[in-house]
C-alpha cells in the first residue's frame, strides 16, 4: 500500500470514496499546492491500475474486465468522458441523432459516442481507440 500521510494515499482515498467516474486535475488542487507533485501521484496511481488516463488532465476510475483481461474505465468511456466534460465546464446537449430518436422520427439507436456541444472543444478524450466525437448543435 502507500505510505501514511503521503499525497498518493490522500488522492487514493479521495478516489475510492468518490461516486464520480472521472476526475480532472483540479479535483486534487485542495490536497497540494504543487501541480507537479499531484501529477506524479496520479501517474503512480495509473501505473498501479487505480486510474486510467483518458485525456490531458483527465482520469477515470479503473476496473478489471474479465472479457478483455485488462483494466477499463468504470462505467465505460462514454459516461466517464461526459462527466469529465461537465467538470471541465462544457455544456452537453442532445445530438441530432438523439433528438430524432427521442421524437420517434427514427428507430436508429444513437451510439452515444457523439456528444453535442455548442462551443468549440479541443479536449480529446479516448481509451483504446474509442474517441468521444463532438457535434456542434
Amino acid at each position: 500500500m502507500y505510505r501514511r500521510k503521503s499525497l498518493i494515499l490522500k488522492i487514493y482515498k479521495k478516489i475510492i470514496r468518490s461516486k464520480d467516474l472521472s476526475f480532472v486535475l483540479s479535483d486534487f488542487y485542495n490536497l497540494s499546492t504543487d501541480k507537479d507533485q499531484i501529477l506524479r501521484a496520479l501517474r503512480k496511481l495509473v501505473s498501479d491500475n487505480v486510474l486510467i488516463h483518458i485525456g490531458k488532465g483527465v482520469y477515470a476510475k479503473a476496473k478489471f474486465s474479465n472479457i478483455s483481461n485488462s483494466y477499463i474505465p468504470e462505467g465505460g468511456i462514454i459516461s466517464a468522458g461526459r462527466q469529465a466534460l461537465r467538470k471541465l465546464g462544457v455544456k452537453i446537449y442532445p445530438t441530432a441523432a438523439q433528438q430524432l430518436y427521442n421524437t420517434g422520427k427514427t428507430t436508429q439507436i444513437p451510439t452515444g459516442r457523439v456528444v453535442g456541444v455548442k462551443d468549440r472543444v479541443s479536449r480529446k478524450i479516448s481509451f483504446n481507440g474509442i474517441n468521444l466525437i463532438y457535434e456542434k448543435v
